[in-house]
């Protein structure tokens, strides 16, 4: 099928999407639009930007507007759950905007607003409900809401919602709902948990699967910078400032991470806002419409952003933190690149990040290109404090001072003076490393010194040759151990 007139939908539905400009189903469209308009149960597993929101919207409008009947008050027809309420209100939208020919009414619950005016929806009767797992359990608590006239019942981003610990307020209203209905379940990923779900709700599927969650989008062309923890916010402002860059999606991992990249941009001079679980929905409202028109086109989110938020030309996505999951990554990098669009993606990993960059490389199946920058970052971090651990010779750069490993028997005090050290105190591997019991972010011996207090410099003794650059790389396994680290990262 290469047109929505081959898939047999109503001709409202069939003008608005020409209204919209829709003309070629996508994939999951294709293959799951003809078997919910028979009114079959649907399982779909596929990313954001796949298309999910018309491949179960328009059979449910379809299907609605050919029944006829009155909605029931206090109830709805057709109820659909969403994780978030930014991909609600997108739900919502995209449901109006397809059925606008059709005369279906179509509301929004979740949290974050006043109960009133969605008391008033729900009592006149709705055809379809878009709502948030907790909002809609508040109504069903509060008699304001009914489950049990619902013919169609769709749950999107359904992973999403068992991240977000929504399981228990959705198998409480299961047995609220009629036991004869149409229901269509749509996952970006298929957990056990979810697996299990979906086979106690869903009476002989359909499973429509595209774009299996480990293929990134094809046209996200993507990048990954090694740096310090501490030197990304000047990275980060060098790449908003760089030719080309339009909208930008920077995520973060935190609420307050959010807020604090927010505030370091302001004191760049880069205008952006933040989004996330604490921000209330008149900010988040506003942040959205500023980064759609531009007068803040910058966005920092948690993950919370990383699904469901439709916004046409987002030419940057830049992972300030890498995501406590590889799927994390895949979802994040799919806010650019949409309809047909190109985009970048850029992830920010500092040292400590360097396991969940692993688990995402091999979620994805590819080596992402990289470049180093903690070199440059660390050394400059050091001088802007004052640090006197990094020098600026005449003619060039400055240079970290190299350290030569204590020999048995001796140690550095934390005080900062050589002396003797008590047997069996040396650290682990014959020294080099931090004391046992204090951290480092840097890999052992990258960027260290010579104790100050009148020494002068210990030069390194002579060692065998080393083998030239060419032969190691950032993920030879005993690089990531930081064993050869030091060596390395000289001869860079």
């Amino acid at each position: 099928m290469s047109s929505f007139t081959d898939l047999g939908l109503d001709g409202r539905l069939l003008q608005a999407l020409a209204e919209e400009g829709y003309t070629t189903p996508t994939p999951i469209q294709r293959d799951a639009i003809p078997s919910a308009l028979a009114g079959r149960d649907l399982l779909g597993i596929a990313q954001t930007g796949t298309g999910k929101t018309a491949a179960f919207g328009l059979p449910l409008l379809h299907r609605l507007a050919n029944a006829g009947g009155r909605p029931p008050r206090g109830g709805c027809r057709a109820l659909i759950l969403s994780p978030t309420r930014e991909l609600a209100s997108q739900i919502a939208d995209s449901l109006k905007a397809y059925g606008r020919h059709l005369g279906l009414s179509v509301a929004v619950v979740f949290g974050g607003v006043g109960y009133g005016p969605q008391r008033s929806a729900l009592a006149r009767g709705l055809d379809i409900l878009v709502a948030t797992p907790g909002r809609l359990q508040d109504h069903l608590d509060q008699g304001s809401a009914r489950l049990d006239r619902i013919e169609t019942l769709v749950l999107d981003e359904a992973d999403q919602m068992l991240d977000k610990g929504f399981w228990p307020a959705i198998r409480r209203m299961l047995p609220r709902l009629p036991a004869q209905r149409q229901t269509m379940f749509f996952s970006a990923t298929m957990p056990a948990e979810v697996a299990r779900l979906a086979g106690e709700i869903l009476k002989d599927p359909l499973r429509v699967e595209v774009t299996p969650v480990a293929s990134t989008v094809d046209k996200v062309e993507q990048k990954l910078i090694f740096v310090e923890a501490s030197g990304k916010r000047r990275v980060l402002a060098e790449l908003l400032r760089g030719e080309g860059v339009g909208r930008a999606l920077v995520f973060a991992r935190t609420k307050h991470g959010a807020d604090k990249v927010v505030k370091n941009l302001a004191a760049d001079g880069i205008q952006a806002n933040a989004i996330h679980g604490n921000k209330g929905q008149s900010q988040r409202e506003r942040a959205l419409a500023e980064f759609r028109t531009g007068r803040a086109p910058v966005l920092v989110a948690t993950d919370i952003a990383a699904r469901g938020i439709d916004v046409d030309g987002v030419t940057h996505v830049i992972q300030h933190d890498m995501p406590d999951t590889a799927e994390a990554y895949v979802h994040r990098i799919g806010r650019t690149a949409r309809a047909g669009a190109s985009g970048i993606a850029i992830a920010l990993c500092a040292p400590d990040e360097r396991e969940k960059l692993q688990g995402v490389e091999k979620l994805i199946r590819q080596e992402i290109p990289s470049e180093d920058r903690r070199d440059d970052v660390s050394i400059n971090m050091r001088r802007m404090a004052g640090r006197p651990d990094a020098v600026k010779p005449a003619g060039g750069r400055g240079r970290p001072q190299q350290q030569r490993r204590p020999q048995q028997g001796q140690g550095q005090r934390r005080d900062g003076h050589r002396g003797s050290q008590p047997q069996g105190s040396a650290p682990r591997g014959g020294g080099g490393g931090a004391p046992r019991g204090v951290a480092s972010s840097a890999p052992r011996g990258v960027n260290s010194s010579a104790p100050r207090g009148g020494d002068a410099p210990v030069r390194r003794p002579a060692a065998a040759a080393q083998p030239e650059r060419k032969d190691r790389n950032w993920r030879d396994a005993d690089f990531r151990d930081g064993a050869a680290a030091p060596a390395f990262l000289r001869r860079s």
